[in-house]
């Protein structure tokens, strides 16, 4: 054998037959896995795709259970449908009893019944951290469920979840405050959930305010630069880097802060995929810097 050759290679002769060696390797994944309950969006913008991304960026494996079907577009949603809660609760509890669950990103849910099959789907798994993005309104403004859908999240999900991440119009329809501001609706929210963060990328303002609340006390505004334009997606791509970074085991305060410098980046690199808002471009970390 050459003394050149390749560290850690070696041949060896097997009943005449050549056979090379190697150091054994991980084949097996080890990336931390994330269950999400979330509706499909045909345009890739948003819904379980911009979860997958976002997810596959932070260094995780996206396991997606389909909640519902939307008929939508970059320009707006027509049209939506729930499934049956059979269907969702078997594709959850595969996942579940198959892998090591370590976090659960909550989307589109669309009706007060898949609201009553998604709580009792956390109930029976209270030790896994929960995001939910209470998604009620597509990009367009069209909506993804009745206000009824975000009372019944408000009054049964938030009290299980580890953070919610409402944008400000969203967060004004869970306080029942038409005009309220970022601080007027947390402290109608925090009573049902520990950790609030509203985020501010609907306004006109020339810098983006993004506002944690936490139960016990603590306030941090994260502020960014406004970009131009509108964006498809941008909710979801936030929710599920959070989650990530949560799995992944950063602290909350610090995977927020993660989770929003990178939703801005993927904001910042977006394409206009279609005659309407722009689509995230949700790279891994190394390509978006």
């Amino acid at each position: 054998m050459a003394k050149q050759q390749v560290l850690f290679h070696a041949r060896h002769r097997e009943k005449n037959r050549l056979v090379v060696s190697s150091p054994p390797m991980n084949i097996y994944s080890s990336r931390p896995v994330v269950l999400c309950l979330s509706g499909h969006d045909p345009s890739g913008g948003a819904g379980l795709q911009a979860d997958i991304e976002a997810l596959l960026a932070q260094g995780c494996h996206a396991a997606p259970a389909v909640t519902a079907l939307t008929v939508q577009d970059t320009v707006n949603v027509s049209d939506f449908r729930v499934l049956d809660r059979e269907w969702v609760l078997a594709q959850a509890n595969v996942v579940l009893n198959d892998s090591r669950v370590a976090a659960v990103k909550l989307g589109m849910l669309g009706s007060l019944a898949m609201v009553d099959t998604v709580v009792e789907l956390l109930q029976a798994h209270p030790h896994l951290p929960m995001i939910c993005d209470p998604v009620l309104r597509a990009g367009g403004g069209g909506r993804l469920g009745k206000d009824e859908v975000g009372y019944a999240m408000r009054e049964r999900l938030l009290p299980l979840a580890t953070i919610a991440t409402p944008n400000l119009p969203e967060a004004r329809i869970l306080a029942e405050l038409p005009e309220g501001g970022a601080d007027q609706c947390a402290e109608k929210l925090l009573p049902f959930v520990k950790h609030l963060l509203i985020t501010g990328g609907h306004g006109d303002e020339h810098e983006v305010h993004n506002r944690l609340y936490s139960r016990d006390g603590l306030r941090e505004t994260y502020t960014c630069q406004r970009l131009p334009g509108s964006y498809h997606g941008s909710g979801c791509t936030l929710a599920s880097a959070l989650a990530g970074r949560l799995a992944q085991g950063e602290q909350l305060a610090s995977a927020v802060k993660s989770a929003l410098d990178y939703t801005w980046r993927t904001l910042r690199d977006a394409e206009q995929l279609g005659r309407g808002q722009f689509v995230p471009r949700r790279l891994p970390l190394d390509f978006c810097s």
